[in-house]
């Protein structure tokens, strides 16, 4: 609906991008604050320990209005808390992985692509940080094959046993 122009933002849910990347694929911002931000009561987690409340915009500033309006502590949320955000001035600085340290799946969006994006980040005025993804990498195996699977088993696992076919 945002993506079409029919709503100026939408909220989703996002344990491991299952927002962000969404967001980016369909040319919107997806913002994943950090847990307790924003209020889960009513959420259907996934993965409660780590599921957080994404805000799907079509640009930035939209964003910053939401996460403005949104933020806060629930009372009945034990993850709730405040913090109020700090936005950066000057330059931004960009985290980016080494080209080489990546593994491009499909050549036709492969390196090329990922060195264009970064030099056009550059353009813009962007302070280009190279990082060792290896821990990132290391992390996010930890949730698809680590004790994360069994907490998201335990969340919906007797429904995918009762409706296998749901």
């Amino acid at each position: 609906s945002v993506a079409l122009g029919e709503a100026d933002f939408s909220l989703g849910t996002d344990t491991a991008g299952s927002g962000r990347i969404p967001a980016a694929l369909n040319g919107l911002v997806g913002l994943k604050a950090t847990r307790g931000l924003f209020p889960t009561r009513g959420v259907v987690p996934a993965c409660r320990s780590l599921d957080c409340v994404t805000t799907f915009t079509r640009c930035v500033a939209d964003a910053a209005a939401l996460l403005e309006v949104m933020e806060g502590a629930d009372p009945g949320d034990p993850e709730g808390r405040t913090v109020t955000p700090r936005w950066f001035s000057g330059t931004p600085r960009i985290a980016v992985p080494t080209t080489a340290s990546l593994d491009f799946p499909d050549p036709a969006y492969g390196p090329d692509l990922f060195d264009a994006a970064r030099a056009r980040l550059a353009e813009l005025g962007c302070e280009i940080v190279e990082i060792d993804v290896t821990p990132f990498v290391e992390a996010g195996n930890l949730l698809y094959s680590g004790p994360w699977v069994a907490e998201r088993t335990a969340a919906v696992g007797d429904f995918l046993r009762d409706h296998p076919d749901e």
